[in-house]
């Protein structure tokens, strides 16, 4: 694999945004802890560039509900990087793959119970790659707002939305709506490797853990960043999203939770 030009782990208990801009693509970053907790911000994401149009860019969300959930999204997106960083392989996808399992014996030797939700994006050129692990969502969406991509989270009620079982807003609202059946930390854990997508110019690609997709309804997310300047469009998309948090409705999505966010969109 080419040599490293850049390398970024990110995970901030502050909220926290950042914003990038190469020559064929530019990117977004937020991440925040729960508006609601005092405790730390369980939410990683990081991005490596592997060659002057080759990326790969991560977030991970540790499981709340377990011990050391916060160090297991850290400890996921560093391995992963490490592993891509130090890597002679020349498929950048059976790279990215072997890292993640990497990742997954890393956090099952830590013996501490952790474990996280990841999502995973190679870029090369103007064909993305989705990868993902958990509940943690991938979007990507066109200037128009078609939507070319969403990932089916590994959990029970996005199955049965999928089935057609429930609805989108049922899902969103259902008790067991937390519940992930899939994860790195896991000796049973799987990757889901979606198809390629040819991306358009302004197409955007959305990452986030479950704190966006558990506050706003995939329109929402989709009117929310495809429009304006990269940077101005995740700012008001997580401007609205810990508005819906903080509005304690019972009868729409408001679930308080850690925040992260990365956005790419390609400039050519």
């Amino acid at each position: 694999m080419a040599e490293l030009l850049n390398n970024l782990f990110y995970s901030s208990s502050e909220p926290k945004m950042d914003f990038k801009q190469f020559d064929h693509c530019k990117f977004a970053m937020f991440t925040s802890v729960s508006p609601t907790k005092n405790r730390p911000n369980e939410d990683s994401a990081g991005w490596i560039q592997l060659k002057e149009d080759h990326w790969v860019f991560l977030v991970a969300d540790g499981l709340g509900g377990l011990p050391a959930g916060d160090t297991a999204s850290q400890l996921a997106i560093s391995i992963i990087l490490e592993t891509l960083a130090a890597s002679t392989l020349e498929n950048a996808t059976t790279a990215l793959l072997v890292a993640i399992d990497a990742a997954n014996k890393a956090i099952l030797n830590t013996g501490n119970g952790g474990a996280t939700t990841l999502t995973a994006v190679e870029l090369e050129g103007n064909v993305a790659r989705p990868i993902h692990i958990g509940d943690s969502t991938i979007q990507v969406t066109g200037q128009r707002g078609a939507v070319k991509f969403t990932s089916v989270s590994h959990a029970p009620t996005a199955a049965m939305e999928e089935a057609g079982q429930i609805s989108e807003h049922e899902s969103m609202m259902h008790q067991q709506r937390n519940l992930v059946s899939n994860v790195v930390g896991s000796q049973e854990m799987r990757i889901d490797v979606g198809p390629e997508i040819n991306l358009n110019r302004y197409d955007t690609v959305i990452l986030a853990s479950d704190g966006l997709c558990d506050n706003l309804y995939r329109h929402e997310i989709i009117e929310g960043i495809r429009k304006g300047p990269l940077d101005e469009s995740l700012e008001n998309l997580i401007v609205t999203c810990r508005k819906t948090m903080l509005s304690g409705s019972r009868n729409s999505p408001s679930h308080p939770d850690d925040l992260t966010v990365l956005a790419f969109r390609r400039n050519r």
